[in-house]
């Protein structure tokens, strides 16, 4: 009896858990900053998560892949881009470590869902595209700062 308990204590923390960590990167995806400086961010070091996101709204599902592929490369440029500034400004950033770590569960959960659900792997697509969005904002926030 006191495994069975272990278990359904242990099971229901980490969904809650699981659920206050989203709704924190939910939360922090929603704040909205006086400039958006993804757009130069996205020209100055050719990334392509506007065009991504010009397909998702077009609801082009022809290339999941490809729309995934792109979003994982400008979502690794701008990790690493962000750890640079952070590094130089000691800046941790512990939203922005929230945010890869969500990035990269939404990613393995378009990988599982893109055969056989589409409509929950364009929701992923999307949901990847707002983070590296904000991640891109973010990088071009610090950059003006630290200019």
């Amino acid at each position: 009896m006191d495994l069975f308990v272990n278990a359904v204590l242990t099971a229901s923390s980490v969904a809650l858990f699981c659920n206050w960590f989203r709704y924190t990167c939910l939360l922090i995806l929603a704040a909205e900053t006086p400039r958006d400086h993804s757009e130069q961010v996205a020209e100055a070091n050719n990334l392509a998560f506007l065009e991504v996101r010009e397909d998702l709204r077009k609801h082009d599902a022809a290339n999941l892949d490809r729309l995934h592929n792109c979003l994982a490369a400008d979502f690794a440029i701008l990790a690493r881009l962000l750890e640079r500034i952070n590094t130089a400004m000691l800046n941790p950033g512990l939203e922005d470590v929230m945010l890869m770590i969500h990035f990269r569960t939404i990613s393995t959960c378009f990988r599982l869902t893109r055969n056989h659900l589409q409509g929950f792997a364009l929701d992923a697509l999307e949901e990847m595209s707002v983070v590296v969005v904000h991640l891109a904002n973010q990088l071009g926030e610090r950059q003006a700062t630290a200019a």
